[in-house]
């Protein structure tokens, strides 16, 4: 025996040549069993020879029903499978072979039974069948060289674990590559546990894209395992599909009622889609506090583990809905907390790009504003005209802040949110225009500075203008007075505040006399009662 694996005594296959050609015209059969066995198998090492492995495989299988004793036609169909690449049958037909020879096995069929093994990503049975090949020809120079690769293949799954173990899913996907490229059949023969291990590899590097596709390769090599439709399942539910997430987890229970997988999969779904719903219908309603409740819910439900891609898109959606909630609480630095997260995982959103601009802006953080508003226009898309339009409109507001920042900020010289109306405007400056009256002790620059910016404020015109970073020529127009131009202050209303035309006791007057009041000299802006 000289080991080579290619064939076996006594007529076994050769090595196949390529050469597609009919076989010899079929003699007669003996009705004798193991005659019969004999003339199948030559019809079958002649259909291997000429390449014809489908139709090898069909007379070695005859042969083996005429004598199911005879190891050899077991060996030779286990060739015919190797041939074509099928060596999960050929690993059974090897087995069976080497357990009829117990008494004295064959270095070749067992030499069959490692490659099989070795190509199906198993080294320690192949390893196991190759000592048993060394203890009969301890110089096998096949046996020798198959050992190395088996032991090869062994390391690479001992680095996979570790570096799985380590959470270096990088070293772990590379590691696990090698093991793929080790085995002949790759995907096609990969054992399913392997498959489901690439699967999870790419679910926590968060490569949504490439886990797919993996998942669909996956599907295609063995669509009957729970555990893979399950694993599909969770990438649609980290990536926010949660209708076909559901249905995946159905599906994976049809094939393995018990399988946990599925199971959890199945309950995290339909929590997470009941409780998003519900904040958002609570946000809907203004009920910004219930909906930070109910989007926090979800958000424990979908959890942070680095095995699933830290919580995926949809995590990343919670978060940017929760921020959204949180600014109108006016909790701005928890919602930049929340927004800053969910770009962390995905920063394709322009959602939470813009959510975060305006919290930046809130903060008077102009530039950051400015930036997030940019890449939110970047990723909105050609096709949202209307998103588009809003969001150059809040773009340039940001801009003249930033621009008003450097110069006068009229809001928060009366002391309210841009967003205010009239009514507020009118109150802030009565305040405002009291607490630094000159005559009353205050001070008469921050009292001018309070004039002006009402006069700004309080014209529609002017203040659009201002909140689109007019120059303040454009907004002074020609009214003089240092912002009076306009809509002036209301004086009636500020001098009655004072205690109405009599009751101002020595208070100072202008040269017209009686009860009133007039400019000073003293420049523009500035008025006596």
């Amino acid at each position: 025996m000289n080991g080579n694996g290619n064939g076996e005594k006594n007529g076994g296959p050769s090595s196949p040549k390529r050469v597609k050609k009919s076989p010899s015209p079929r003699p007669e059969l003996s009705s004798d069993p193991k005659v019969r066995g004999e003339q199948l198998k030559e019809e079958g090492n002649e259909a291997f020879r000429a390449g014809l492995f489908g139709l090898a495989i069909d007379r070695y299988s005859e042969a083996i029903a005429a004598d199911p004793s005879e190891p050899t036609y077991l060996t030779n169909r286990a060739a015919s499978y190797m041939a074509e690449k099928r060596f999960q049958p050929a690993v059974a037909d090897c087995q069976t072979a080497a357990n009829l020879q117990s008494a004295h096995p064959s270095p070749k069929t067992l030499l069959r039974l490692a490659r099989c093994h070795l190509a199906l990503g198993s080294p320690e049975p192949a390893l196991s069948a190759i000592r048993q090949v060394l203890e009969i020809e301890p110089r096998n120079a096949n046996a020798l060289q198959m050992k190395t690769k088996a032991a090869e293949l062994e390391a690479h799954l001992g680095r996979f674990h570790k570096t799985r173990a380590a959470k270096d899913w990088r070293a772990a996907r590379v590691a696990l590559d090698k093991c793929f490229q080790a085995i002949e059949g790759g995907d096609a023969d990969a054992p399913s546990e392997w498959l489901s291990w690439r699967l999870q590899l790419e679910i926590a590097r968060g490569n949504w894209d490439d886990a797919s596709t993996v998942a669909n390769n996956a599907l295609r090599t063995d669509s009957n395992s729970a555990d893979i439709i399950a694993l599909r399942g969770l990438i649609l539910f980290l990536t926010g599909k949660l209708p076909g997430a559901l249905q995946h987890a159905l599906a994976a229970l049809q094939k393995d009622p018990d399988n946990d997988r599925a199971k959890a999969l199945r309950k995290r779904v339909k929590a997470v889609e009941r409780l998003k719903e519900e904040g958002n219908v609570a946000f809907k309603g203004s009920r910004w506090g219930d909906a930070v409740e109910k989007y926090t819910e979800a958000l424990e439900v979908i959890g942070e583990n680095e095995e699933e891609g830290k919580g995926g898109y949809i995590r990343a959606t919670l978060l940017s809905n929760r921020a959204t909630a949180l600014l109108k609480e006016d909790r701005h630095a928890d919602a930049l907390l929340d927004t800053d997260a969910s770009i962390a995982l995905n920063d394709s959103s322009y959602k939470a790009f813009r959510t975060r601009a305006r919290i930046q802006l809130h903060l008077e953080k102009y530039d950051a504003a400015i930036s997030d508003f940019q890449r939110a226009l970047e990723l909105v898309g050609i096709d949202a005209t209307t998103e588009e339009r809003a969001l150059k409109t809040e773009l340039r507001k940001a801009e003249a802040a930033l621009k008003r920042s450097k110069s006068k900020d009229y809001y928060k010289i009366l002391g309210v949110e841009r967003d205010c109306g009239e009514v507020e405007i009118k109150k802030a400056y009565r305040r405002e225009s009291l607490k630094h009256h000159p005559d009353k002790g205050g001070d008469e620059e921050k009292f001018k500075l309070v004039v002006e910016a009402h006069g700004v404020l309080s014209d529609p015109q002017r203040r659009e203008r201002y909140d689109l970073g007019g120059d303040d020529d454009d907004l002074m127009g020609s009214g003089g007075m240092g912002g009076f131009g306009g809509m002036g202050p209301d004086f009636a209303d500020i001098f009655m505040q004072f205690g109405g035309m009599g009751g101002m006791g020595g208070g100072r007057r202008g040269g017209g006399g009686g009860g009133g009041f007039s400019f000073s000299s003293e420049g523009p802006g500035h008025f006596h009662f």
